[in-house]
């Protein structure tokens, strides 16, 4: 029988907070959802969208083992063990300080962050790492204020490998999280004009994303992108605090590269030496921008002491999350349309990397490229000439039609030839029924835009219309 995630005196000591209703059940797992909590979980009730102490009772309804509350938080009759504290914020980063403590001292962390590729890099380092040792990763982008102390908190004291997605909007986010999770190892995949609206340049976000290694622990290793214009800076940050750095990309410079790439529709091949080891291994995720990341993650596996050749196993069956790039063949009249999803959000290089994708398809299988893209958003002044300067990336991906929707994409829509016009919408809602009206049987459809711009219910649309038949 395995251990308990915590118990209920655990999280008391853990938040320091004031115990109600004490009980001696076992807490198997910690929520902030209803709808998705599991019976034995603890709920914290975060003030979000909505505050979560409207629904503590349901909580307790639905199985929770207990609930940390605020101290001004009004108890009902039906509600089980409560911890109180002054602010559940700050005691779900109390539990998570408690968890990363609590871990053997041979485990290590990784922390990853970058203006694109996070998510999907923490994927990859989670599928490798599996295949070697206990390893604990948020399923979801859990990257902000309170996604990383979740994550923690969540993870078991017998985790041997914790990979933490850090994310930021602002200058000075990234800083109180990478010291929550003190990690031995921290990436930084890119950095890109993304969240422009509150930055005044792309070199201001790279010192942003720096702050990564102001946690590292003594002896850290920094993993930065050589490809990258903006690796000076980080290199520069990662020195200040001692940090032993590797490199990885393309560049010869890199300390991680390949000597061959094989870049197909289906994926990437790639060999590289490795400590001195030649090792090949594939990557089933197709890009040139998966497979850079897969170069950080072969630099954080040897920095975590890990057997390299044995986790990169994993990467030659892993499939994309949902909205990065799933594949869905779908029937359409006497033949058949492939949907590449890359709705989850996007900015100016996630946008050209998956164009790029598209250009890789095989026209002899699916003979037309269309390309159906929404407004990237926070981009601030550079917005209309970001979104027109997508025109390269279309014309080099051989894309016969595009059909977009928002007023920011109205400027690259303007900028296509006639023939690539397919139709341009205010908003994506409008745009469904056009572009299901210009599909024809061997179409290759992608879609993409920031999660703002709804373009994942257009990808839902085309699954739930042609799916069905």
């Amino acid at each position: 029988m395995s251990l308990p995630l915590w118990t209920f005196d655990d999280l008391v000591r853990a938040t320091a907070g004031r115990a109600e209703r004490a009980t001696g059940a076992p807490i198997t797992g910690l929520s902030i959802d209803t709808r998705t909590l599991a019976p034995g979980d603890l709920f914290v009730a975060l003030k979000d969208q909505r505050d979560g102490h409207e629904f503590v009772t349901k909580a307790f309804e639905a199985g929770a083992a207990a609930a940390l509350v605020a101290e001004a938080y009004e108890a009902h009759a039906n509600d089980g063990p409560l911890i109180r504290v002054r602010d559940t914020v700050a005691g779900l980063e109390a539990i998570g300080r408690a968890a990363r403590a609590r871990l053997a001292p041979e485990a290590r962390v990784i922390a990853v962050t970058g203006s694109a590729g996070k998510t999907g890099t923490k994927d990859m380092l989670r599928a490798c790492l599996s295949r070697i040792g206990s390893t604990h990763a948020a399923d979801k982008s859990f990257n902000n204020h309170w996604g990383v102390p979740l994550t923690l908190a969540r993870m078991p004291a017998s985790t041997r490998f914790g990979v933490i997605e850090i994310g930021m909007n602002h200058a000075g986010e990234i800083t109180p999280l990478t010291r929550l999770a003190r990690p031995h190892i921290a990436i930084v995949t890119t950095v890109e004009p993304v969240h422009l609206a509150q930055f005044p340049s792309v070199e201001a976000i790279a010192e942003a994303k720096a702050e990564i290694f102001l946690g590292l622990e003594p002896g850290g290793v920094a993993i930065i992108n050589r490809d990258n214009a903006h690796f000076e800076t980080l290199r520069r940050h990662a020195e200040a605090i001692g940090a032993r750095i590797v490199s990885f990309g393309q560049d010869a410079r890199a300390d991680v590269r390949p000597k061959t790439l094989e870049i197909a529709s289906d994926g990437t091949s790639i060999e590289m030496d490795v400590s001195g080891r030649t090792i090949r291994f594939r990557v089933a995720i197709p890009g040139i921008h998966i497979a850079r990341n897969a170069l950080a993650v072969v630099a954080a596996i040897e920095a975590a002491g890990a057997d390299v050749e044995e986790a990169l196993k994993a990467l030659a069956a892993l499939p994309p999350p949902p909205g990065r790039g799933s594949r869905t063949e779908l029937p359409f009249r006497d033949g058949r349309i492939l949907l590449i999803d890359e709705s989850y959000n996007a900015n100016p290089a996630s946008m050209r990397a998956a164009l790029a994708v598209l250009g890789t398809v095989p026209r002899g299988v699916f003979p037309r490229r269309i390309a159906v893209l929404g407004d990237m958003l926070e981009l601030g002044p550079e917005e209309k000439a970001l979104h027109a300067g997508l025109k390269e990336a279309v014309d080099a991906a051989g894309t016969d039609l595009v059909f977009a929707c928002g007023p920011n994409m109205a400027h690259l829509f303007a900028a296509l030839a006639p023939e690539r016009q397919g139709a341009w919408t205010p908003e994506s809602g409008e745009l469904r029924e056009r572009l299901i009206a210009a599909l024809a049987p061997g179409d290759v459809i992608m879609i993409k835009g920031s999660n703002g711009s709804r373009m994942g219910p257009v990808a839902d649309a085309l699954v739930k219309l042609l799916g069905t038949k």
